[in-house]
């Protein structure tokens, strides 16, 4: 397989962000879904609306995201749009919550490790493009987060979070919690594979590495981020621009690299990666290309 292309920029502005998405050579058509994270209420790492004006307004696209899966104040339709008024999404952007009304679409997985279907938000079939902006980071359960958790978590409904939760079972808040970790992480890896068959070609990812706690945007009660910023990445590729976050984190000289890396090995977050890579969804060898 031709080794990657991640793009990478020290630069952290707006229109970095935009600078980084042309680097790509891509013009994603159609309705274009921009995936982001809405941030828990109280968690004070999220990327915020107005650092991503530039680059939504440019592909002219639409805030996705999907219902949890745990209490807070994103597991019911009503609550999200509510914080999303309240972190100004709605202010600036059409938003649209993809599971806002059943039934789930299904995505077939024939070759999944673990899930062979995969339960997402209905209107994701009215998208023709999605662009991935993703805020990396560690999490308490998958050890980082990047642009494959966005595609597996972050584009499931509600049901389907449970359910890449719990390894291809209906279980219960607590049973997600129960479950082998790698199989957890090869189930993400899985709904992360249909979603990129699903738009077949049509996706781009940009991970932006700032305000990187061990804790993840979804927590309404995070550590404050660990380790100096370090920049901007974008690639077409989701297994590579994760592989290039993780191996710029230990390439890092910062004194809060070790607990960051601590956090993702602990959880063997690097074993999401392998899994889609054995997938064929991307490339764990890339080449890094550094814009001034």
């Amino acid at each position: 397989m031709e080794k990657a292309k991640v793009y990478f920029t020290k630069e952290l502005t707006p229109e970095a962000v935009v600078k980084m998405y042309k680097q790509l050579g891509i013009d994603l058509k159609g309705k274009v879904a921009v995936k982001v994270h809405s941030g828990e209420r109280g968690n004070q790492n999220y990327l915020r609306p107005l650092f991503m004006k530039p680059m939504i307004d440019y592909v002219h696209g639409t805030v996705v995201e999907c219902n949890t899966a745990y209490d807070g104040a994103r597991n019911t339709t009503e609550k999200h749009l509510e914080l999303m008024k309240e972190h100004e999404w709605s202010t600036y952007f059409d938003v649209d919550i993809m599971d806002s009304e059943g039934p789930d679409d299904v995505l077939e997985i024939p070759n999944g490790k673990v899930i062979q279907k995969n339960y997402v938000g209905k209107n994701l079939k009215n998208y023709d493009s999605v662009l991935v902006l993703s805020h990396f980071k560690g999490h308490p359960m998958g050890g980082y987060g990047g642009a494959l958790k966005q595609l597996s978590i972050g584009v499931a409904s509600g049901r389907g979070k449970r359910y890449i939760h719990c390894c291809g079972n209906d279980g219960s808040f607590d049973d997600m919690f129960k479950q082998d970790q790698e199989k957890f992480l090869e189930s993400m890896a899985d709904a992360a594979s249909s979603v990129v068959h699903h738009f077949d070609g049509n996706i781009a990812y940009i991970n932006v590495m700032c305000n990187m706690s061990v804790d993840c945007d979804c927590c309404d009660v995070a550590e404050d981020p660990c380790m100096k910023d370090i920049g901007i990445l974008a690639s077409l590729d989701p297994v590579a621009i994760d592989q290039a976050c993780i191996d710029l984190v230990k390439k890092s000289d910062d004194p809060g690299r070790d607990h960051l890396l601590e956090r993702i090995e602990s959880r063997k977050g690097e074993h999401t990666i392998e899994a889609a890579y054995d997938l064929g969804i991307g490339n764990r060898e890339y080449d890094l290309i550094e814009v001034a």
